[in-house]
């Protein structure tokens, strides 16, 4: 298996963000790939290549024009503005306030475009999105165009909360939705998402809701206590020509490993049933047992079922990092994962 390194993912380096209302070190830093780099580096797994740049039409399919636009000025604006360090959204228009009309002020802005404060921007904020973006191009064009099986994508920051026009949960572009929807754009009939963060991936569930040329599947905390809080439930299943085309499998927090294998298998069958062309992996590994900031127990011995699962569906297979916390732990449990997959010890 050949993986893509996003080198561009350290421009983004926040320092601090806000977690549940308290200010707290960031917990989403260049540490998480440099550590998962070191364990791809020893794996042996295969060649480690950088992305090719495949420019911004393929992000304009899935993301507003214009919150790319914002995104990408973002930081020079709010330094012009007289801010300092990281830019951190104040003000959101919430229920009976318009969010039609984009505002002039900046912070209005900030609102417009993001769904939470947990998401600083930075000076390299844009440079780390967009290389993700464009490393997770790179390898789909391994399955696509080199006939390959299976590729993996490193990068940060990661992609499943973002929207077609905002960001949040770390989140500024959707890796996963804008590779699933160039592999539309490629011929690729069905595609398939499965999402194993921890955390629902809110964004990638509202961009093709409506659509059945793309089935969605998450196992996740349950939103009644987990972020993102207002989306992800059981019975979201789609709408209009999506009705039957996503699928949640919320669980408790705490959940034993075997309810979440229970939830796992479940969520393969709808995706076998699906018969899809290629099938995406939104690869967080925040479900370890020790991760900081979630509740589920998996560790190495689970990641690595999990890659074998993964490997029974027999197509090809875009693997692409979201979450993980826990820095030290992360590479191992990623390399798990795709030994599993590959059939390694």
């Amino acid at each position: 298996m050949r993986s893509i390194y996003n080198g561009h993912h350290g421009a983004h380096a926040a320092s601090k963000e806000f977690f549940r209302g308290r200010l707290v070190d960031a917990f989403e830093v260049p540490a998480r790939a440099d550590y998962v780099l070191k364990a791809l580096q020893a794996s042996g797994l295969g060649e480690i290549l950088p992305p090719v740049d495949h420019g911004r039409a393929p992000l304009e399919r899935v993301h507003a024009p214009a919150y790319l636009r914002f995104i990408e000025g973002a930081y020079a604006e709010w330094l012009a503005t007289g801010g300092e360090g990281e830019a951190f959204p104040a003000v959101w228009p919430v229920r009976s306030l318009r969010s039609d009309v984009e505002p002039k002020s900046f912070a209005a802005r900030m609102g417009l475009y993001s769904m939470d404060s947990g998401s600083p921007l930075t000076a390299g904020t844009w440079e780390a999105a967009y290389w993700g973006a464009q490393a997770t191009l790179t390898g789909l064009n391994l399955l696509l165009k080199d006939a390959e099986r299976s590729a993996y994508v490193l990068t940060r920051p990661p992609g499943h909360h973002a929207g077609a026009d905002f960001f949040g949960g770390y989140c500024f572009i959707n890796n996963a939705a804008v590779a699933a929807q160039a592999a539309r754009d490629a011929g690729v009939e069905r595609v398939a998402i499965l999402d194993v963060d921890y955390h629902h991936g809110n964004g990638t569930q509202a961009i093709f809701y409506e659509r059945a040329d793309v089935f969605y599947a998450s196992i996740h905390g349950d939103p009644q206590t987990e972020f993102p809080f207002f989306l992800g439930h059981a019975d979201e299943r789609g709408a209009g020509a999506g009705m039957g085309f996503n699928a949640n499998f919320p669980l408790p927090a705490g959940s034993s490993n075997e309810l979440w294998f229970e939830a796992f298998e479940k969520a393969l069958d709808q995706l076998n049933a699906y018969a899809p062309g290629l099938l995406i992996v939104s690869l967080g590994v925040d479900t370890y047992g020790g991760d900081p900031i979630s509740h589920f127990k998996l560790d190495r011995p689970e990641f690595r079922r999990m890659g074998q699962a993964l490997r029974s569906m027999q197509l090809p297979t875009l693997f692409v990092q979201e979450g993980g916390y826990a820095t030290e732990a992360i590479g191992h449990n990623v390399v798990a994962v795709l030994q599993g997959f590959e059939d390694l010890s």
